[in-house]
């Protein structure tokens, strides 16, 4: 096994087609798929899974890609310090629900690096999309809440994916309006209250289950209902249609402007923030550092931290 032959499995597996993995290596595709060929007779696994729709990890592929990512990173620092090298690029990718503070953090890690080069990832999506990003190495960590509704579903997965779950904070519920909203002076809203109000929720494809959605008393009917995929179309029709959102609460007026206010909602329920991670492999130090400034932010909105 060698340092080449890892780092053909990981261009692989970014690229999800050994054809494409080939052209950007500059090297001809049947080399590559030797080469792979080899690294698997010599290991005795399949690493990847070969149809005629192309490639997918196999659960054994999977593990390795982890270990193989590590290794990589290890032999990087390595010539780094031995060698005078050019520093690695950084890497690190994060998956969340639509939270600004995630959004928020992941911005001022951007700003505190001392790195020539880096690659970074952030996806706001989906709560299953996030969970499979996790499970199969594509992010590090996701960003996702449980309460006592989804927690069992949502824990049961975890544990078939070799996840945790980190707590963060724990928070009431909110609703978003807009600051022009003929309840946005209220100090606290029944559900009752916001019944001839658009409701705005995140589409959650496929994946449809109140389990995944990210709006807390999902099985709560609502007379007038719309589904939206990002962020920043739902604050426009909060805007626009004097519609509502349930969330943490948590907003950022740098991200989000001044146009929008959270009211607390009366309810016995509550949203514990956390994140999720392979048990399978440690957290690269990006990931690290982006977790501890997700922690001071929060901890600087007035949130006790859990963890």
């Amino acid at each position: 096994m060698t340092l080449q032959q890892l780092k053909y499995i990981v261009k692989i597996a970014e690229c999800g087609s050994i054809t494409e993995a080939a052209r950007q290596l500059y090297i001809a595709q049947p080399s590559l798929s030797a080469a792979v060929k080899e690294l698997e007779t010599e290991l005795n696994i399949e690493i990847f899974r070969r149809t005629p729709k192309g490639i997918s990890l196999s659960a054994d592929g999977t593990e390795f890609l982890s270990y193989a990512r590590q290794i990589l990173e290890q032999a990087g620092l390595l010539e780094e310090r031995y060698k005078n090298k050019k520093p690695a690029k950084q890497l690190c990718r994060i998956s969340t629900q639509h939270y600004a503070f995630a959004v928020n953090a992941f911005v001022n890690l951007i700003a505190s690096l001392q790195a020539d080069e880096y690659e970074f990832t952030l996806r706001e999506t989906r709560t299953y999309e996030i969970i499979e990003d996790v499970a199969n190495f594509q992010s590090e960590v996701g960003i996702l809440y449980l309460s006592s509704f989804n927690e069992k579903v949502l824990q049961n997965l975890f544990k078939e994916k070799s996840l945790s779950f980190t707590p963060l904070f724990e928070a009431e519920p909110h609703v978003f309006l807009s600051c022009s909203h003929p309840l946005a002076e209220k100090s606290v809203l029944r559900l009752s209250d916001l019944e001839e109000y658009p409701c705005l929720v995140f589409e959650q494809g496929t994946y449809n289950s109140f389990y995944f959605s990210e709006e807390i008393l999902s099985t709560e009917p609502h007379k007038k209902r719309i589904h939206v995929s990002d962020r920043a179309t739902l604050f426009n029709l909060l805007i626009g249609l004097n519609g509502y959102t349930i969330c943490t609460g948590v907003l950022n007026r740098n991200l989000n402007g001044d146009n929008i206010v959270s009211v607390r909602l009366e309810t016995d329920e509550r949203m514990r923030v956390g994140y999720i991670a392979s048990i399978k492999a440690p957290l690269a130090a990006s990931a690290q550092v982006y977790l501890a400034e997700l922690k001071r932010l929060i901890a600087a909105d007035g949130f006790r931290l859990l963890s």
